[in-house]
């Protein structure tokens, strides 16, 4: 049976947790008040920084899922991710509408990746 391994772990989350092989993030998102693109572009370094931790990176994401405070901002948020993910590498990915943690949260990344 393999172990689970979690890091950055605080009472309420980890931000890594790790299981056979298999990283899962806790949802990210950007700095308040930003712009959808800023925050998207704030999700994507803190992702790139989680999975280095955790000993992988954005060529083995798996999966992710964004949640949008407005779908309004698709476009904007995906013209940041279009440029960023890695070519030949696109995950998995789904993206919907919710109520985020705070109204100025606009965007928020939840990442499951493979490691090595």
């Amino acid at each position: 049976m393999s172990d689970i391994t979690r890091h950055d772990t605080g009472q309420r989350m980890s931000q890594i947790v790790t299981h056979n092989g298999t990283i899962y993030l806790a949802g990210q998102v950007g700095n308040p008040g930003d712009s959808v693109a800023d925050q998207t572009r704030t999700c994507l370094e803190k992702v790139e920084t989680l999975l280095a931790e955790a000993g992988s990176d954005a060529t083995r994401i798996l999966q992710c899922v964004i949640w949008l405070a407005d779908m309004a901002d698709f476009a904007e948020m995906n013209a940041v991710w279009d440029a960023w993910v890695p070519e030949g590498h696109a995950p998995a990915r789904a993206c919907g509408e919710a109520k985020l943690a705070t109204p100025a949260y606009k965007v928020e990344l939840i990442v499951t990746a493979a490691q090595g």
